[in-house]
């Protein structure tokens, strides 16, 4: 038998994706099974939704021996990719990075190791903040995403009732404010809500736009601002209330607003300017501010704050040579 005594850190969990976590390779179906003939929480049977709390303690009645069958062993820190993220502010519950551009967020099929998330489990680790063990479920993850080519703010939820609170904040759309700036080919005159549909074709890593919703699509908006107009092209700040992938890039594209830079949704002849004139061959698109408003008790210590993240210096030079300071 294997006796877990619930923390901070598996708590306001479901018991049967606790479970999974736990025993990783085992079926789904064959969890359930599990929770009906040999677990007990506090002496008794629970049914696969019990939400666990702080100081249940759980009893798993298999064998150590099977246990470890079942499981993975933990992931070890060592090896971690080299920190290339700066902290942008931080404490108990979350923290707020600045990633480069070129990084990705999470891994893909081209890379596993060198991720915005691995780098940054490895920061908490060094820190003492984090421990990789069986028993602990819970992995600091991010609640926002930017693409590979995209600089700028990610959010991490450092604990497990952080990282649910966050995530419902991002979902409701009315605490966490994400703001990013972005040069652009052509003209924006005043603000602009755009509001649309997006279907995304998986095969080229591309969204398409239409008015209307229809099965397979999802709803996006964003709401666009002109900062600075000049010889043609827009410093813009978007604000996105939806986040979808590739939103800003393709929500600017319909508006002749093309970001230079962009190979996917830019202009070949705003893309050529850039690359001749800066040498940019990526987008010009920065999450560049964080805004927390409305925030639910654990995190009523941000309500009216604002985190920024200056522009990476090759950004900050071309936006300077273009629309001055």
């Amino acid at each position: 038998m294997i006796e877990i005594r619930i923390g901070s850190e598996q708590e306001k969990q479901r018991m049967d994706r606790f479970l999974k976590k736990y025993l990783p390779k085992v079926p789904l179906s064959h969890i359930y099974k599990i929770i009906r003939t040999d677990v007990k929480v506090n002496g008794k049977r629970v049914k696969p939704e019990y939400m666990l709390e702080s100081g249940d303690l759980l009893n798993l009645y298999i064998s150590d021996e099977l246990a470890a069958q079942y499981s993975e062993a933990p992931k070890s820190p060592s090896g971690r990719a080299k920190k290339q993220f700066s902290v942008i502010y931080e404490d108990e519950n979350i923290l707020l990075v600045n990633k480069p551009k070129g990084l990705l967020t999470h891994g893909d099929r081209t890379e596993k190791k060198n991720t915005l998330v691995n780098q940054v489990i490895g920061y908490l680790v060094e820190k003492g903040e984090y421990k990789f063990s069986r028993i602990n479920t819970f992995t600091p993850a991010p609640v926002n995403r930017l693409d590979r080519n995209t600089s700028g703010i990610v959010i991490f939820g450092k604990n497990n009732l952080a990282l649910q609170s966050l995530n419902r904040m991002i979902k409701d759309k009315e605490s966490i404010g994400k703001y990013y700036i972005a040069v652009a080919k052509g003209v924006l005159k005043e603000q602009k809500i755009l509001r649309s549909s997006m279907k995304k074709d998986e095969e080229n890593n591309m969204i398409s736009i239409s008015g209307e919703e229809e099965p397979g699509t999802k709803f996006m908006e964003t709401v666009i601002r002109p900062l600075s107009v000049k010889n043609g092209f827009t410093l813009v700040e978007a604000q996105l209330v939806t986040g979808r992938t590739h939103q800003i890039r393709a929500h600017l594209a319909s508006q002749k607003l093309n970001i230079i830079g962009d190979v996917k949704y830019g202009s070949p002849s705003g893309n050529a300017y850039a690359k001749q004139k800066y040498g940019l061959t990526t987008q010009f698109l920065h999450a560049y501010k964080i805004k927390f408003d409305n925030c639910p008790d654990m995190f009523k210590y941000l309500n009216g704050r604002e985190f920024s993240a200056p522009l990476p210096p090759e950004l900050e030079k071309i936006k300077t040579n273009m629309f001055g300071d």
